[in-house]
């Protein structure tokens, strides 16, 4: 199943995913966010920017429950590695390959809960291709965009959880907001004990009250 550049690599279990050592590859933020993430039972689930798929599968074997999991991504060569995860792990999901903005009205209000690692630095290209910095750098998507396509795809009461660096937590919050996703659990990221935060993790509600439970920081 493999293609050239490509390698399999553990990641839950006896699970193996494919990765592509040309391409992006997942880091611990995707893990992060799976376990951050709270199902509920019969969840239908959404994985925006998906890649070659962690963040979904990953939360898939955590909640193996859910009614429903589809993964949406961008680049082709990354949503054809997660069709053949998924059929190599017999995950039951579906593989949509296009842009965040583009996804089809037939998903709108489809969803109850939505996992979204975006790309978060909003610098240039520097050393990296172009496939790479996409996944990276909001060079093709920005984050007042998956916002509004969330809240588009969510049905009401529906949860998008979603990470981004701990510096632009006001312009998170603030964008969720103003999308009418309200926050209301929020975790911070640390790399020891007593050091700053690099990384914020949110879960939002489309129509929710305010009120925000701030959890304790995870050292990562």
């Amino acid at each position: 199943m493999l293609k050239d550049g490509e390698v399999l690599e553990e990641f839950f279990g006896d699970k193996k995913i494919i990765q592509n050592v040309n391409l992006y590859r997942f880091t611990s933020d995707s893990i992060l966010l799976s376990r951050f993430a709270r199902a509920k039972f019969k969840d239908e689930v959404a994985d925006f920017c998906a890649g070659s798929g962690v963040v979904g599968f990953h939360f898939l074997c955590l909640n193996p429950h859910i009614a429903g999991l589809t993964l949406f991504e961008m680049q082709s060569a990354l949503a054809d590695m997660a069709r053949r995860t998924a059929e190599m792990n017999g995950f039951h999901c579906k593989v949509e390959q296009c842009k965040i903005q583009e996804i089809s009205r037939e998903y709108d209000e489809r969803f109850s809960l939505i996992l979204c690692n975006p790309p978060y630095e909003k610098s240039g290209f520097e050393n990296a291709s172009y496939e790479k910095a996409v996944c990276r750098k909001e060079l093709t998507l920005n984050l007042s965009e998956i916002a509004s396509a969330a809240f588009r795809k969510l049905k009401f009461g529906g949860r998008l959880a979603i990470l981004n660096r701990a510096d632009r937590t006001a312009e998170l919050i603030y964008t969720l907001k103003s999308n009418r996703l309200e926050p209301k659990r929020m975790q911070f990221v640390s790399g020891a004990a007593g050091a700053k935060p690099y990384l914020v993790m949110v879960e939002a509600v489309k129509g929710g009250k305010e009120g925000i439970d701030v959890m304790q920081t995870i050292i990562n």
